[in-house]
């Protein structure tokens, strides 16, 4: 059997504000990083031993990945890192406040950007302040690959091959393998995982800092899941995820 633990980086300082993210580069805020100590802290007192890690390479998840494995006292653990485990491009959303853009749009259209399966929000110009087409770490990809704007559909397009190509080996190997990456990148891993359907995915909250331990069998079936933590601690940061946006 293999395990797969799977992490969202803690709170960023745009989710403390509230603001659309995607591929921007923003740090953990002081809550983040406790988050990631407090994920270390529970995986270590799991005895999981972590033989690969995967991750983003956007900061937030880095240094979540980081501070989890330095209070597991497992620093020296491999890492890979890969634009293909990276948030969700949010558009010409990102930067944006939540709670002003449902109200400036309607609750309709904030749901069907936010949630939605295959409808992305409007395109990011070239010209916009937060664009990362010319980010230093995206030099090495065609420009027609960074992308302007994403649905759920997109990241997962994106993030299968790096899962066939690097994380499956991984499992199939037995291995221990801990990813630490974001929001809707793990909703995409996840709804493979599972086989969560298209119209069932956009109720799935995932809360930062909170592992999910699956064991999987030879075929990379799931045949155990849990989140370790506090189940009621859980449960009310997965509301306050879905209830973002409003005041």
């Amino acid at each position: 059997m293999a395990t797969l633990v799977l992490v969202r980086h803690g709170q960023s300082s745009w989710n403390l504000e509230n603001r659309f993210t995607g591929w921007w580069d923003v740090p953990l805020s002081d809550q983040g990083q406790r988050e990631a100590r407090t994920a270390g802290t529970l995986l270590r007192d799991a005895g999981l031993i972590v033989d690969q890690a995967h991750t983003s390479l956007l900061t937030r998840a880095v240094t979540t990945l980081n501070l989890a494995l330095e209070e597991m006292g497992q620093s020296w653990v491999p890492v890979q890192r890969s634009w293909r485990l990276n948030e969700r491009h949010y558009g010409s959303l990102t930067g944006l406040d939540k709670a002003e853009t449902r109200d400036t749009y309607g609750e309709e259209r904030f749901l069907e950007w936010r949630r939605s399966f295959d409808v992305p929000p409007p395109p990011m110009g070239p010209e916009h302040r937060y664009d990362v087409r010319r980010d230093p770490r995206y030099r090495h990809l065609p420009a027609d690959v960074v992308p302007a704007t994403e649905c759920l559909a997109d990241v997962i397009r994106r993030m299968l091959p790096y899962w066939y190509d690097a994380v499956a080996p991984d499992l199939l190997a037995g291995r221990t393998v801990l990813v630490a990456a974001h929001g809707n990148s793990l909703r995409a891993l996840i709804k493979h995982l599972e086989g969560i359907s298209d119209r069932d995915i956009a109720g799935l909250e995932i809360p930062t800092g909170v592992p999910m331990v699956y064991q999987l069998d030879s075929s990379l079936g799931i045949t155990t899941k849990r989140e370790l933590g506090d189940p009621d601690a859980i449960a009310a940061a997965a509301e306050a995820v879905r209830r973002q946006g409003q005041r």
